[in-house]
C-alpha cells in the first residue's frame, strides 16, 4: 500500500466550506463549529481549501486563516490535508511550506493553469510541491475545471516520488480510476470524488472519498465507508442509493452554493459563496431540503 514511508490516509474527508463574511473576514465561529460537528460524526480527516472551499476565490490571507483555524480546532484528532493551488510553482511551494508550518498533516496539490501546460511541466509542478515539505501529498485533478489535466503517464511518473501517497481524481470516468490503480501498482492510493459513486470506487480498490457532500451528510458517509470496508455490500448499496441524490444536487448546482446552502439549513452560519458566485437558488434550496428530509430518521444530520 501507499504510505509505507509516510502516513497514509483513508476514509471520508469532507471538503470544508470557507465561511467568509461580507467584509471579507473569515467567520471563525461557524468554521470551528463545523469542524467539531464533522469530527463528532466520525469523519477520518478534514480538507480545507478544496473546490467546495472556494480556494480560487480566496486571497492568500483568507486561505492561510482557514488552514490555521482548521488545524487549531482539530487539535490532532484527525488529519488535516490542506489544499494548495497556484498557477506558478513558486507560489505552490510557498503555500505548502506555510501550511506545513501551521501544522497541516498533508497537502492536497492542485495545479491551476491559464495557459495549457506541457506534461513535463505538470509533473515538475507536482514534484516540486512534494519536495517542498516532509508532508505526504495527495494529487488532485479536476479536468472539468482545469486547463491541464494529469494524464495517465504523468500519474504513473508521480506515483514514484515517496512523498506522493494518493490521488483524488474528480473526472466523471470511474474506469479511469481503475486504469490509475492498474498503472500505479499500489504506489498511490485512490480517493473518489463527488462525481464518482463512492461504493463503486471502494469496490475496485479505492480507500475513501474527498468530497463536499460529506459536509452535510457526514455520519451517513462514514456509515457507508464502514459498510464498504467490511464488504457488506447488501447493506452498503441501498445506503449508497439513498445518498446519491446529494451528489446529483451537488453536480447540478454551484458547488459552494449547494453545500453552504445546506449547511445554513442545518444551523451553520457559513455565509454565501463569494461573488460573483450566486447563493443557492430558491429552487435549489427546495431540492436540497427535500433530499435531506427524504433520509431516514437519524440520517439527516
Amino acid at each position: 500500500m501507499a504510505g509505507s514511508i509516510l502516513r497514509s490516509f483513508a476514509g471520508v474527508f469532507p471538503y470544508l466550506v470557507s465561511p467568509i463574511g461580507t467584509d471579507g473576514t473569515v467567520l471563525e465561529t461557524p468554521l470551528r463549529a463545523l469542524c467539531e460537528h464533522l469530527i463528532g460524526a466520525g469523519v477520518h480527516g478534514l480538507t480545507p481549501l478544496g473546490s467546495t472551499g472556494e480556494f480560487a476565490y480566496l486571497n492568500a490571507a483568507q486561505r492561510r486563516e482557514i488552514v490555521r483555524i482548521t488545524v487549531e480546532q482539530t487539535a490532532g484528532r484527525v488529519p488535516v490535508i490542506a489544499g494548495v493551488a497556484a498557477t506558478t510553482t513558486a507560489d505552490a511551494v510557498a503555500q505548502a511550506r506555510d501550511y506545513a508550518g501551521l501544522g497541516a498533516d498533508g497537502i492536497l496539490a492542485l495545479m491551476e493553469a491559464y495557459f495549457p501546460i506541457a506534461e513535463a511541466g505538470v509533473v515538475d509542478y507536482f514534484t516540486a510541491v512534494a519536495n517542498a515539505t516532509g508532508l505526504p501529498v495527495v494529487l488532485y485533478t479536476n479536468p472539468n475545471f482545469q486547463r491541464s489535466d494529469l494524464s495517465l503517464p504523468a500519474i504513473e511518473a508521480l506515483s514514484r516520488p515517496p512523498h506522493i501517497v494518493a490521488i483524488k481524481d474528480a473526472s466523471t470516468n470511474t474506469g479511469r480510476l481503475l486504469s490509475i490503480l492498474n498503472r500505479v501498482e499500489g504506489r498511490l492510493d485512490v480517493f473518489a470524488a463527488s462525481a464518482h459513486i463512492p461504493a463503486a470506487v471502494m469496490l475496485i480498490g479505492g480507500v475513501g472519498w474527498m468530497a463536499g457532500p460529506a459536509c452535510i451528510i457526514p455520519a451517513q458517509s462514514v456509515r457507508l465507508y464502514d459498510l464498504c470496508r467490511a464488504g457488506d455490500w447488501a447493506a452498503a448499496l441501498p445506503l449508497q442509493r439513498r445518498l446519491w441524490r446529494m451528489n446529483e444536487l451537488f453536480a447540478a448546482h454551484s458547488l459552494a452554493a449547494c453545500i453552504k446552502g445546506a449547511l445554513q439549513m442545518q444551523g451553520f452560519a457559513v455565509g454565501d459563496p463569494l461573488p460573483p458566485q450566486a447563493p443557492l437558488s430558491p429552487s435549489g434550496r427546495e431540492a436540497v431540503a427535500a433530499a435531506l428530509a427524504s433520509l431516514a430518521p437519524g440520517e439527516a444530520g
